[in-house]
Order: C-alpha cells, then structure tokens, then sequence
C-alpha cells in the first residue's frame, strides 16, 4: 500500500485536547468484519461483546516524564531535553531530542532547574538527536526520582496544542501501569477503570499482560510513498508465560484475543510459534504491521482514532481491513469522534 492511501482530513477542533471526566465514558465505535455493520456505543459497554474464557492482552508500560526543560551553560539559553531511551544505567547514557538543536554541540553542558542534576552532550545522533551523559552525585533512585520531580508528561505538543498541566501526569497513563519505560501512552488502555476492569473480571473474562515500551518512532512521520520501505524505531518488550498460557488456552478453545491497542498487537504478533500459537519472548521489535497481513493471534482489537498517515492508523487497517476501516474513519468525522491520545476508541471485532 501507498503513503497516499491513508491521506484525508480530520477538523482541528476533533483532536481531543483533554479526556473525558470518566475514563469509561469515552465514545465507542464498534466495527464489525464479518458484516461491515458499524455501531456507536459507550466504553463501558464494551462488557457485552465478551464472554467467559476471553481474554484481554494489555500493555502494561508505564510512561515517565520524559520532558526536561534545561539552560546551555555561559548563554543560559533554555533548552528542551525529550529523554528517548536509557542506553547505560550505570554510565547514566540517554538518547535524546534536543530543541533548539543549532544551539546544541558535542561538549556542551545543560544545568537542569535548582537541582544538582547536569548533562553533558557527548555525541549528535540526528538532526536534533544526541546522546548525553548526566552527572548527577545520588544512586540510581535517587536519580530516577530527580527525573520525575523535574520532568513534564511526554504529550505531544505540536498535536495536543496546550499547556502540559499536572492533572496529565493521572490521565496520560493507564490503570495497569506499572514498568516504567515509554515515552508515549499505549491509548487503547486509557479508557479502562478499575471497576470496569473488575466488572469484566467478574464475567470471566482474563485480562493479562505484555509489556511494550512504546517510544516516538510510534508517531515519526513517514516520509515514503512506498509503505514497504518504511522503517520502526525498534522498541523493547516482554511477553512473560502467564500471558502465554492464557492466550493460547483462548485460541484453543476459540475463544477471542482481545488486542488492546496496536502496541499490545504488534508485540504478540512478533512472537507466534510455527503452529500460530503465542511464544514467551522478550528483546526488541521493530515490526510494522500494514495491509494486507494475516494475523495469527488477536481477533479482536481495540484502538484509538488515529491521524492520517500516521503508522498507527495503518496498523488498525491491516487488522479492520482497508476499506471498511477508511469507511468508519468517515463515520467517525461525520459523527465527530474524538481523535488522538485523549480521543475515543474503536473495537474491531
């Protein structure tokens, strides 16, 4: 498929800025493969579509406050620091985007607010990527919480076009975070509650998880018409055995493996056995899943509304199938979903 295949215009004004009160009121679009037949629910009613024995695979990655906002050392200049991964805990070596990125050299240092913590650039990576070096006198918790009391919730300010306020820091993270490592929020998983989560517990179905570190590359813009030549940033995750054990268990038995969100997707689709079975694995994944793809263990996927040429909205695609996933995008337009990481959510069944 081509780049230009996925080109269309959402309204500004359908770009959610802020999510709704309740994280299970969001709006609901459910599509159906099998008849094309397109329903308009709330998340909450999500419960009636499943059964005892289904199973839930979420991402449990928890996101850390990966912007820091920095001052060049003898200028004073103030400059944005965007953490992308952790290349040496010990020798505490980050990749990171910097902006403004002429201002940035190899050999500058960055003084980070009253803190003691300083970062040293030691290397350019790409056009606003560098590797730094922090200095910083504490043990590794001590650093990791210096991080998160200076840090500033990873939204996406070019798309969610507000200030970053403390509420975010709750909302831009699912229920069942818990290991620390993304940059970004696995979306699909924003939408569950606590109750919610018990409700379905209480119906019989698992809910299990996988850990995907989701990084930026999720929302780097692709710059080729010819999709196959597209290259993902690689990202770290975990499928650990007892996920395994129950997804296989539901394959076996039919029932359905509910995907929650294309990382959760992507993540068990690059671990599936020669018989089409799930696999315990964990490493890095750079899988780029788009139309036309059989996949081998989710059948149900429940997603977020995506930007246009985004490689998430491609994802979503090869699983809902082209058209009938370019027809509900239209819908949701003429329906005004709300679009992006605080938006509504889709469940292709």
């Amino acid at each position: 498929m081509k780049l230009s295949d996925f080109k269309f215009d959402v309204p500004k004004k359908l770009i959610s800025l802020y999510p709704t009160e309740n994280r299970d009121d969001s709006r609901l679009m459910v599509v159906h493969r099998k008849t094309g037949q397109i329903e308009h629910r709330i998340f909450k009613d999500i419960l009636e579509y499943f059964e005892e024995g289904d199973v839930f695979v979420t991402n449990d990655t928890k996101v850390f406050p990966a912007r820091l906002y920095g001052n060049k050392e003898k200028t004073g200049a103030k400059i944005e620091v965007f953490l992308l991964r952790e290349l040496n805990p010990e020798l505490r070596l980050w990749d990171v985007l910097v902006d403004p990125a002429r201002k940035i050299r190899v050999g500058n240092k960055l003084y980070f607010g009253d803190s003691d913590l300083v970062a040293e650039v030691i290397d350019n990576t790409t056009s606003r990527g560098r590797t730094i070096r922090f200095l910083f006198d504490g043990n590794h918790d001590e650093f990791e919480k210096t991080i998160d009391t200076l840090g500033e919730t990873p939204l996406l300010k070019e798309i969610i076009e507000r200030k970053i306020e403390p509420e975010d820091r709750e909302r831009y993270q699912t229920v069942f975070a818990k290991n620390v490592g993304a940059v970004a929020a696995p979306t699909a998983g924003l939408h569950f509650t606590p109750q919610l989560l018990k409700r379905l517990e209480l119906k019989g179905v698992e809910v299990t998880p996988i850990t995907l570190h989701v990084g930026l590359g999720t929302f780097r813009q692709v710059d080729v018409e010819d999709l196959t030549k597209h290259k993902m940033d690689s990202e770290n995750y975990n499928i650990p055995a007892g996920t395994v054990k129950l997804v296989n268990e539901a394959l076996d038995s039919k029932k359905r493996v509910v995907a929650v969100g294309t990382t959760s997707l992507k993540t068990i689709e690059s671990s599936v056995t020669a018989g089409g079975r799930l696999k315990e694995s964990n490493g890095w994944t750079d899988k780029f899943i788009i139309p036309p793809y059989e996949f081998k263990i989710a059948n149900a996927l429940i997603t977020n509304f995506h930007l246009p040429e985004s490689t998430l909205l491609m994802t979503a695609s090869a699983f809902g199938g082209y058209d009938l996933v370019m027809k509900a995008y239209k819908e949701a337009i003429k329906e005004k979903y709300r679009f992006f990481s605080y938006g509504d959510a889709m469940l292709i069944l």
